[in-house]
C-alpha cells in the first residue's frame, strides 16, 4: 500500500505526542519526517526545573530515544529548523538547504520565551529558562556566581528560583504583580506561598518593574523604575512564552495571537494542521501539557480519518513543582458577581481550601497545603457536576488519619489527568508486568511523565499496591477451565477466523472438553450473537416457555408479566388481566418490584391461550438483558411535574426491549430531584434537574453497594434517550460475558467511556449499531406472542 507522506514540524512534546497516536491509530498509513530545531530528541520541557533542582537527570526527562524513532522508521532531523513552507508545492525548505514533500504537514513549532525589551536584555549572564541548553548555562552560571535574580513571580519563574537556590545561590524574585502566581491563585494562597519561600531562602521583591540591567559586559545588577536596584550576577527572564508562529505567518497561513485552527485542528489550508502553544483554538491559546495531549489525540483521529468530534477547549489546572510547597489550581479561582466561594483556612497548619461555585456547579478551586482533594474537585469541574443536594463539607473530602488517598479511589479515577491514566490502569500494568518502581510505572503506562504533579500519588497507589492491605484484583481471566484462551481472544479468534458456531469456536480453539460447559457455551452464544447479529435467528426454534417469554416453575406451571412500559398501564389492560385472571382461575397475582404485574401458577395447557388473550407484549424472561424501567414516585407527597420521567421511562423501555447484554442491566428514573436515591445505585440511573437530565452508571444496591458516577448531564429527553441507547451499545460491544456494569466502567474508565460517547459520530455509529441488532431480534420474538 502507498503511505502518504507526514511531515511535523516541532520535535516537542505536543507534536511527537500526537505521532505517537497516528501510529496507534493507523500504524501503516504515513511515511513520517520530524524536524526539530535542538539537537536532542524529544524531551519533557516541564520537567526541566526538576532537573534544575535536581531531582532527574537530563537523561531522566527524555520521552522518546532514538531507538523509538528507528522502530516507527520516523525520519528523524535534529539541530534543524524548517524556514519556508510552499504551500502550493506541498513542500518544506530548511535552514541546511534540504527540501521535503508533503501529503500531510503539521506545524508544532511551540512558543518562544519573552525577552523584557529593556536596555542591558543582551548583556552576559541574562537568559531564558526554556531549553535543555538554558538549564545548563544556569547550572554552569551557579558554579562562578552567586547572586541570582529571577524576572516573573509566576509557575516557571518560581520553579526557576528554586532550582537556582538549589544549586547554592541568593535569589531574588522581581514581580510587576502585588501577589505571586496571580493567574493561578488569590491573594491569600498567594501570601501563604510567600511565606513559604521565604522560609526556603527565597527573597522578593514585589509591585516592581524593571527599568534597565546595569553593568559592564556582564550583568552587575537591575534598577527599577521608582529607583530602587538589587545586585545580580545571573538574571533569568522568566516572564512568559508567546506562540512560534513566524513560519506560519510567513506561509500565508492565518494567525493571530498564534496560528488559528478549528475544532480539527485544521489551518485555513487544506492539509496543513497545527498542534500545541503555537495553536489559537477558539480564541485560545494554551501553555499547559494537558490540552496540548488532548489537541494532539484529536488530530491524530483526525488525520488518520477516525471518526472524532473535535477538540472542545480544555479545563486548565496548575500544580506547582517545588520541593515542599503544595500548590493546586483549576479553573476560575477568583470570585465575581456570577459565583460564590467555599473556604478553608487553617493558618497554624499552613492549609487553605477555596472553591468556587457557579449556578450550584464547581467552575473553580484553590488549594494550598493539602493538595490531596485536587483530583476530585478537577473530576467534579470536568463532569459539571451540580451539587445543589451536596453537604458543602463533604466537598473537601481528604483521607483522615492513616488511609491511603488512593484506597478510596475508583479504578476509573484519574490518577494522571495530562495523559488519562486512571487507577485500574496502573494496577492492572503492575499486576500484569510486575511493576516495582514509579519510573516503571511511567515508561509503561506514561503516568508522571509529563508535568510530573501525579508523582506523588503515583507512589502513594504503588506503595499501596505493595502493602498487606492491598486486595484490588484487576486481570484478564480464561474464560473457563475449557481453554486457556480469556474471552478477548476468543472473540478475536472468531471474529479473524469466521467461526460462526459455538462448535466451530470450539473445535477451531482447541477446547479441552470437546462438548465445552455451560459457562462457555452461554458466553459464546452471546458474543455470536453480538458478532453476527442474524444468528440467534438461525438457531433452532426455541422452547414454548421462551417463546412466549414465560418462566417454568418448579411445580410444572408457569408466569407471566404483561409488559407496561415504564410502569403505565390504562383500565383497559388492567380489565383484561382481570377477566383473564378469573377465567382460567390464574392462583397468584403480585405487582413486582419493577412496577408490573405478575401472574404465576398458569397451568401448560392454558399458556398458549393466556398469551393469545392477553395479547400484550410479555416482559423478557432473559436475566442477560436490559430489564424493565422502574420510576422512582417517592412517598407521593412532591408536587413537582412527573410527567417527563414517565415519558422517558416509556421510551426507554421500548427501545431496549428484548436487548442481549453481557449481564442483567437494572434502570430507574427518579421521578423528580426529590427522589433520586434509587436511581444512584441502578446499573443505570437518571435524576431530572432544571436543565435536563443527569445520567450515573455503575451503581449496585446488592451486598456490595455502590453509588454510580456521573456520566453525563442532557438537556433534553431524546439526547438522554441517545446518550443511554450509546452507553448500553458501548457496554454489549466491549464488556465481558457476566460482567456489570460497575465492573465495567471500573476496568475500562468513566474518562474512556466519556471520550468515546462524547464525539458524536461514534455516538451516532453505536445507536445505530444498537437499532439494527434489536431488529434482528425483535421480529423473531414479537412473531411467537
Amino acid at each position: 500500500m502507498h503511505k502518504q507522506k507526514l511531515v511535523l514540524i516541532g520535535n516537542g512534546m505536543a507534536g511527537v505526542r500526537c505521532v505517537e497516536e497516528i501510529i496507534k491509530n493507523a500504524p501503516d498509513t504515513y511515511d513520517i519526517t520530524v524536524f526539530g530545531s535542538e539537537p536532542h530528541v524529544n524531551y519533557n520541557r516541564i520537567l526541566l526545573s526538576t532537573v534544575l533542582q535536581g531531582s532527574t537527570s537530563f537523561k531522566d526527562i527524555a520521552i522518546n530515544d532514538r531507538n523509538w524513532y528507528e522502530e516507527h522508521r520516523i525520519q528523524l532531523f535534529t539541530g534543524e529548523t524548517v524556514v519556508q513552507i510552499d504551500i502550493e508545492k506541498k513542500m518544506i525548505k530548511t535552514d541546511k538547504e534540504r527540501e521535503v514533500d508533503y501529503d500531510k504537514l503539521i506545524i508544532g513549532t511551540g512558543s518562544v520565551p519573552f525577552l523584557i525589551p529593556i536596555p542591558g536584555a543582551d548583556k552576559e549572564g541574562v537568559m531564558t529558562f526554556r531549553t535543555i541548553e538554558d538549564c545548563q548555562k544556569m547550572m554552569e552560571g551557579s558554579k562562578r556566581y552567586k547572586k541570582a535574580v529571577v524576572i516573573g513571580g509566576g509557575l516557571l519563574g518560581l520553579e526557576a528560583a528554586r532550582g537556582l537556590l538549589n544549586l547554592g545561590m541568593e535569589v531574588s524574585v522581581v514581580h510587576i504583580a502585588s501577589h505571586l502566581m496571580e493567574r493561578q491563585l488569590d491573594s491569600t494562597a498567594a501570601n501563604m506561598l510567600k511565606r513559604e519561600l521565604e522560609a526556603q531562602g527565597m527573597n522578593f521583591l514585589l509591585e516592581k518593574e524593571t527599568q534597565e540591567i546595569f553593568g559592564n559586559d556582564r550583568v552587575e545588577g537591575l534598577r527599577f523604575k521608582d529607583g530602587t536596584e538589587v545586585e545580580a550576577n545571573l538574571v533569568v527572564m522568566a516572564v512568559g512564552v508567546r506562540p512560534n508562529i513566524q513560519l506560519a505567518k510567513e506561509s500565508g497561513i492565518e494567525t493571530n495571537r498564534a496560528i488559528v485552527v478549528n475544532d480539527y485542528l485544521e489551518t485555513n489550508i487544506p492539509d496543513i494542521y497545527a498542534v500545541g502553544e503555537c495553536v489559537e483554538h477558539r480564541g485560545m491559546v494554551y501553555g499547559l501539557v494537558k490540552p496540548l495531549y488532548e489537541q494532539g489525540k484529536v488530530l491524530a483521529k483526525q488525520i488518520c480519518g477516525a471518526p472524532c468530534e473535535g477538540y472542545q477547549g480544555s479545563v486548565l489546572s496548575t500544580q506547582l513543582k517545588i520541593s515542599g510547597v503544595d500548590v493546586f489550581s483549576v479553573g476560575q479561582f477568583t470570585d465575581s458577581e456570577t459565583t460564590k466561594s467555599i473556604t478553608v483556612f487553617d493558618e497554624v497548619d499552613g492549609v487553605y481550601k477555596k472553591i468556587v461555585l457557579q449556578d450550584n456547579k464547581m467552575v473553580g478551586a484553590v488549594l494550598f497545603g493539602d493538595t490531596s482533594d485536587g483530583p476530585r474537585l478537577l473530576d467534579m469541574i470536568l463532569e459539571k457536576r451540580d451539587i445543589s443536594e451536596m453537604e458543602k463539607v463533604a466537598l473537601f473530602q481528604s483521607s483522615e488519619g492513616n488511609e491511603s488517598q488512593v484506597a478510596s479511589m475508583a479504578h476509573g479515577d484519574m490518577i494522571c489527568q495530562c495523559n488519562g491514566v486512571s487507577k485500574g490502569a496502573i494496577i492492572e500494568a503492575v499486576q500484569k508486568e510486575g511493576l516495582t518502581t514509579v519510573e516503571q510505572v511511567k515508561t509503561c503506562t506514561k503516568a508522571s511523565g509529563s508535568c510530573g504533579g501525579c508523582k506523588p500519588l503515583v507512589a502513594e497507589l504503588l506503595t499501596y499496591i505493595q502493602s498487606d492491605s492491598f486486595d484490588e484484583v484487576i486481570e484478564q481471566k480464561t474464560m473457563c477451565s475449557c481453554t486457556a484462551l480469556t474471552e478477548d481472544e476468543v472473540v478475536q479468534e472468531i471474529q479473524q477466523r469466521n467461526f460462526t458456531s459455538i462448535q466451530e469456536v470450539m473445535d477451531g480453539l482447541n477446547w479441552e472438553k470437546s462438548e465445552g460447559c455451560a459457562i462457555c457455551r452461554a458466553a459464546l452464544h452471546y458474543y455470536l450473537g453480538m458478532i453476527y447479529p442474524e444468528y440467534e435467528r438461525e438457531q433452532e426454534a426455541l422452547l414454548i416457555a421462551d417463546q412466549m417469554n414465560a418462566t417454568l416453575r418448579q411445580d410444572g406451571t408457569y408466569s407471566v408479566t404483561p409488559q407496561m412500559y415504564g410502569g403505565m398501564t390504562t383500565a383497559e389492560e388492567l380489565r383484561k388481566i382481570a377477566d383473564i385472571v378469573e377465567k382460567y382461575q390464574i392462583p397468584n397475582v403480585a405487582v413486582t418490584s419493577e412496577q408490573r404485574i405478575h401472574l404465576t401458577g398458569i397451568k401448560k395447557e392454558q399458556l398458549p391461550y393466556v398469551c393469545a388473550e392477553l395479547n400484550m407484549s410479555l416482559r423478557s424472561i432473559d436475566q442477560h438483558a436490559v430489564q424493565n424501567v422502574k420510576v422512582e414516585l417517592g412517598e407521593g407527597t412532591c408536587q413537582c411535574n412527573q410527567h417527563p420521567a414517565f415519558q422517558l421511562a416509556v421510551d426507554v423501555d421500548k427501545r431496549l426491549e428484548f436487548l442481549k447484554t453481557p449481564n442483567q442491566v437494572r434502570l430507574s428514573i427518579a421521578s423528580c430531584l426529590h427522589n433520586g436515591e434509587e436511581a444512584l445505585i441502578k446499573d443505570i440511573g437518571f435524576i431530572p434537574i432544571h436543565r435536563g437530565w443527569e445520567m450515573y452508571v455503575g451503581g449496585n444496591s446488592g451486598r456490595n453497594g455502590r453509588v454510580g458516577e456521573l456520566l453525563y448531564v442532557a438537556e433534553t429527553s431524546e439526547e438522554a434517550r441517545e446518550m443511554i441507547s450509546a452507553f448500553v451499545q458501548y457496554y454489549r460491544e466491549t464488556a465481558n460475558y457476566l460482567e456489570y456494569i460497575g465492573q465495567w466502567v471500573d476496568r475500562i474508565g468513566l474518562i474512556h467511556i466519556r471520550e468515546v460517547l462524547f464525539a458524536r459520530e461514534f455516538r451516532n455509529q453505536l445507536c445505530q449499531r444498537l437499532e439494527f441488532d434489536i431488529s434482528q431480534r425483535k421480529p423473531n420474538l414479537v412473531k411467537s406472542h
